[in-house]
């Protein structure tokens, strides 16, 4: 597959001035990820680099408030390090256009469902709380991130996926995060980051 260029999974990355990809070699595919061996040219270096780059789908983040203000973790096993972490519930967008904000913004509320087994409520808002990369150095893959202030126990409960091991759901306040937070309890990169954006756009 040299000179190709990767299919939909970065669909928003563009090449400006100094940027070109020579070549694109495709190691391997599943149906979650795409890793390629790539020369790319940049700005600071026009003969080009070799990079592997590991293209991932984008993924959705939610923070989920209940009307008391308590925020909902889910904690869930992790394969990779062997562990089981607290984390706000996030899943891959499947829509092939990166752009489409309704696929984003529903897949924010499917997994609210798997996963917690919530919805929003009457009253209950999606807030868009912007994007941010998960890891640079080697992967396109990026979050979307949203606080969803007034959920509700949904009457459907949850419905995890068959490759997903979520152990339980527990509504925390904001002390009790904030602690973990700070004693390591909480480590997963896409809850830090949607704790962080919550902070500073002044939702907590």
């Amino acid at each position: 597959m040299s000179g190709e260029r990767p299919p939909p999974f970065q669909s928003f990355i563009r090449e400006g001035p100094g940027w070109e990809t020579v070549t694109n070699d495709l190691q391997y595919a599943n149906p979650y990820l795409q890793v390629f061996l790539s020369k790319i040219q940049t700005p600071s270096r026009p003969a080009g680099a070799l990079w592997t780059i590991v293209h991932r789908k984008a993924a959705a983040v939610v923070a989920p408030m209940t009307p008391d203000g308590r925020l909902l973790l889910i904690r869930q096993e992790r394969i990779p390090i062997r562990a089981a972490l607290w984390e706000f519930p996030a899943g891959q967008i499947d829509s092939p256009t990166e752009a489409d904000d309704a696929a984003i913004r529903a897949t924010a509320c499917r997994e609210l469902q798997e996963e917690a087994g919530y919805e929003l409520g009457p009253a209950g808002e999606l807030i868009p709380m912007g994007c941010f990369y998960s890891s640079p150095g080697f992967t396109d893959e990026h979050s979307y991130l949203f606080l969803a202030r007034g959920v509700i126990p949904s009457p459907h409960g949850s419905s995890h996926d068959e490759d997903e091991s979520i152990q339980e759901c527990r509504a925390f306040t904001l002390p009790e995060l904030r602690r973990m937070i700070a004693e390591n309890e909480v480590r997963d990169a896409n809850t830090l980051s949607t704790f962080a954006r919550m902070f500073v756009l002044g939702f907590i």
